[in-house]
């Protein structure tokens, strides 16, 4: 066996391992996101079933019961807060998966002794960019909790 190579290979993987670091902590960064995100969305969910529970036994002292214009626009407003966190969660979760295949694919290029910093650039990129657009439903979902909020 040879020394020399086996160092070679070593100080290697350790540059390899210093090249993922940025992109793990990312990752760990989409993972809180994904946290905050979710729990909204439970928030949500638990709001819309009281209203849902509300409705159900009021049902069921009076047949007739209609629910308030006000609670209809309330549950109205909640599926819409819904819908983008939902969507949000969506985004976060494909731009958690772009950045586990940027280190996937830095280490299997090492590996496979293949160079392709475009494919490495291009799930970088992508993942930014649902980064961004997930924070962006994120922010529309906490105006939506604002304007109802003033009205």
């Amino acid at each position: 066996m040879n020394p020399v190579m086996d160092t070679n290979v070593v100080n290697s993987v350790a540059h390899l391992i210093q090249l993922s670091v940025a992109p793990v902590f990312l990752l760990a960064a989409v993972a809180g996101l994904l946290n905050v995100f979710v729990g909204r969305l439970t928030r949500i969910i638990d709001k819309i079933e009281k209203l849902q529970l509300f409705e159900e036994k009021k049902l069921q002292v009076d047949a007739d019961f209609k629910m308030s214009t006000k609670m209809l626009s309330r549950k109205a407003f909640l599926l819409k807060r819904l819908r983008a966190t939902n969507i949000a969660i969506g985004l976060i979760t494909a731009a958690g998966l772009m950045v586990a295949l940027v280190i996937v694919t830095m280490f299997l290029s090492a590996i496979l002794d293949f160079a392709n910093g475009t494919l490495i650039s291009t799930f970088f990129i992508l993942a930014m960019l649902l980064l961004i657009s997930s924070l962006m439903l994120f922010l529309k979902e906490i105006s939506y909790t604002t304007y109802f909020a003033k009205k």
